[in-house]
């Protein structure tokens, strides 16, 4: 009895997905309370976390963009000490310190093996809270056990010595990070100085929502950043955490022996979290017998083209037929998957035509009047489909991708150009972490709009007026010892209530069946105007791509008017594409010249999921030094993109993007371009059609 009872709790058990999820630690990323574990948040979690434990307040955004790989972005007040000693530069403000986090996943746990993940906490900030630590997990039923070793931070309470000082006398010590440039990865302190242990045990409770935690601290609070150490009473650390909703998350603990610490964790997933469900989007037109043979003169087909924006999403521009084969050319403006534009547009050629009249309906994807790509499915076999004749494998040997053709085709209907729209819509923008406040915002009334010459030439632009706003604190301009192209920017927040944030003409042709080009000038953006142009060669379902863009810009002046300041520059980069395969993520590397003028490259790397949302990050080095760049040492940042019906009931092909950039300086800082023909020929990429492919039916 005894025997079996040993081997029943000795005997690892796999984890349940649902009753055993990742929770958070206070710094972010998965973890106990102030110690990280090994394990990873399923692929494409967000996280949003806030927390107090005195004297420090942590707010964090912590990624799973691969199943192996975290990454958390972190703000930490230190309420007990100022931003700074000059009362004139930053008020009463508390310190912050922002930072970045990478943990890697090295093994995956099996039936007899640990999970083991290595990781760097403020891999490349101040350093001031800088840690590397190797941890392992177990888990035995409802018991999850870490331990693990920390240098840095998490190892301040030096257990032992440095197991690495056989490699040299240099690992024996760590330098205490500095306010200063930060931003840079300081490799010469890593694994350096006597680390120590840490771990702890993590209960799943007979009720789901409710999870305890208790940890060894490897801290001991003594060396704690800007001369602030902490009493530490115990090293075991005591909490909760209580699942309030599906995203939402609470938790409360005991630290140090004499502090209570509070949180909230809001989460979502880019990944599996359904979008909401498009209640506002017409059902897909009902299939209605119709007698076949019927003339293609005799047909409405400015009705038929009303139907197919108002119920495919798809702006008609000319329909065309040739032998048994219906061309429609135009542009999806509604539906994020080009799949589900062409059933429902399937559907109303069939009613319209009559059944088996054509052998195949050709859509002709344009974007901004060139053409990019052209769909053509079999209608009978999307018949088949419906009726389950045959599955989606089947249907998609039934529907071609391929390169735009010219066809002597005979025109049945040319649709009049739409010159003229406008619209309406909030805008907003914020500045984070400076000395005049942690969060400085401004919400804006924009109107935009946009004259059409012709299809391949227009003239858009946009005005926005102040609603509301608190840059009455913004009083500091940065630092620089470059020429001011970005860190002007409390002048350009500040300076007016009503800005025309952009007046631009463009002009796109396709020169060959993989090239295409596009010039433009005017007011480019909300600091620069000028003109340039920029060529693209993207070859046809190929998953790489080349362009090269080249401007002549003028900085504008601080009221965003029609006047403009004495500096002026030539920029451009060459830049090349390519979507690697791995995880779906797509590789941009671009080379050239800067605002300021200096001269270098930048890698920016992201990953689209299949919502439509896409997370990225980029990192750029000029021949710009660190002390000239300033603090933060070199441009970096990260970024979201979310189409808009991530939040509505209705589909749209539009999208928005959140950008962090640690800090706004001049090296590094590219022309913020309107218009990027990579992303105008996306309809080239059969891959996201492949991944939007079973929305055909819907």
């Amino acid at each position: 009895m005894c025997l079996s009872i040993i081997a029943g709790i000795s005997l690892p058990v796999m984890a349940d997905t649902e009753r055993y999820r990742t929770t958070q630690h206070d710094f972010g990323g998965v973890g106990l309370l102030q110690t990280p574990t090994a394990r990873m948040a399923p692929e494409g979690t967000f996280s949003f976390n806030a927390n107090r434990t005195s004297p420090y307040s942590r707010y964090s955004i912590s990624v799973q963009p691969v199943p192996w790989l975290e990454g958390t972005l972190r703000y930490i007040a230190v309420t007990n000490r100022r931003y700074s000693n000059v009362e004139e530069f930053s008020g009463d403000q508390s310190f912050k310190d922002k930072a970045f986090d990478a943990k890697f996943r090295l093994v995956k746990e099996s039936y007899w093996l640990p999970e083991l993940s290595l990781g760097f906490r403020d891999l490349a900030g101040t350093g001031l809270f800088s840690s590397e630590f190797l941890v392992a997990n177990k888990r035995f039923y409802d018991l999850d056990f870490s331990i693990g070793v920390a240098w840095g931070y998490i190892g301040n309470r030096s257990d032992f010595a440095n197991p690495f000082s056989v490699l040299g006398d240099d690992y024996d010590s760590r330098d205490a990070g500095t306010v200063g440039t930060g931003g840079d990865f300081s490799i010469e302190n890593y694994f350096r100085g006597d680390p120590s242990l840490f771990g702890g045990v993590e209960y799943q409770t007979p009720w789901d929502p409710l999870r305890f935690k208790i940890e060894l601290d490897g801290n001991d609070y003594k060396s704690e950043p800007l001369n602030n150490p902490q009493d530490q009473d115990s090293p075991i650390n005591l909490g909760f955490v209580y699942k309030m909703s599906n995203s939402v998350d609470l938790s409360a603990g005991w630290q140090r022996g004499n502090t209570a610490t509070i949180g909230i964790t809001l989460h979502t997933n880019l990944k599996t979290d359904p979008l909401p469900s498009k209640l506002l989007d017409p059902a897909p037109e009902s299939r209605r017998p119709m007698p076949t043979g019927v003339s293609a003169r005799s047909i409405d087909w400015a009705n038929v083209s009303n139907r197919l924006r108002e119920n495919a999403g798809f702006a008609v521009e000319k329909i065309e037929v040739k032998d048994r084969e219906l061309i429609v050319i135009g542009e999806q403006k509604t539906f994020r998957d080009e799949a589900q534009g062409l059933g429902r547009a399937s559907r109303i050629l069939d009613n319209s035509t009559g059944e088996g009249t054509y052998d195949w309906y050709t859509l002709v994807n344009t974007r901004q009047g060139m053409r990019i790509s052209e769909t053509s499915i079999d209608p009978e076999r999307l018949r088949d489909l419906e009726q389950n004749r045959i599955d989606e494998r089947g249907m998609r040997r039934s529907t071609v991708l391929a390169k735009p053709s010219v066809v002597d085709a005979d025109l049945l209907h040319t649709e009049p150009l739409n010159t003229f729209n406008y619209g309406l819509s909030l805008g907003y923008n914020q500045n984070i972490g400076g000395p005049d406040g942690f969060i400085l915002y401004q919400f804006l009334a924009r109107a935009r709009a946009e004259y059409r010459f012709n299809r391949n030439q227009w003239l858009n632009g946009s005005v926005a007026a102040n609603l509301i706003n608190n840059f009455e604190k913004f009083r500091v301009t940065g630092p620089s010892e470059l020429p001011r192209v970005r860190t002007n920017i409390r002048e350009y927040l500040t300076s007016s209530d009503v800005i025309l944030e952009n007046l631009q003409y463009t002009h796109t042709k396709r020169l060959d069946q993989d090239l295409y080009a596009m010039g433009y000038a005017g007011l480019l953006e909300s600091m620069f105007g000028g003109i340039g142009g920029e060529v693209l060669y993207r070859p046809h379902g190929d998953d790489w791509a080349l362009g090269v863009d080249m401007n002549w810009v003028r900085q504008r002046g601080f009221k965003q008017d029609f006047s403009f300041r004495d500096y002026s520059t030539f920029t451009g980069h060459m830049t090349a594409y390519l979507q690697t395969g791995f995880y779906d993520v797509l590789a941009k590397a671009s080379a050239g010249r800067y605002l300021a003028g200096d001269l270098g490259g930048t890698l920016d790397l992201s990953r689209r999921f299949k919502n439509g949302i896409t997370l990225g990050a980029w990192a750029t080095r000029t021949n710009v030094s660190a002390e000239e760049f300033g603090e933060g040492s070199f441009d970096k940042g990260i970024y979201f993109t979310f189409p808009f019906d991530a939040f509505f009931a209705r589909s749209s092909t539009s999208q928005g993007t959140l950008t962090w950039n640690p800090l706004t300086r001049d090296g590094g800082a590219r022309l913020s371009r309107f218009y990027q023909l990579y992303d105008l020929t996306n309809a080239s990429d059969t891959n996201r059609f492949n991944a939007g492919f079973s929305s055909l039916r819907d």
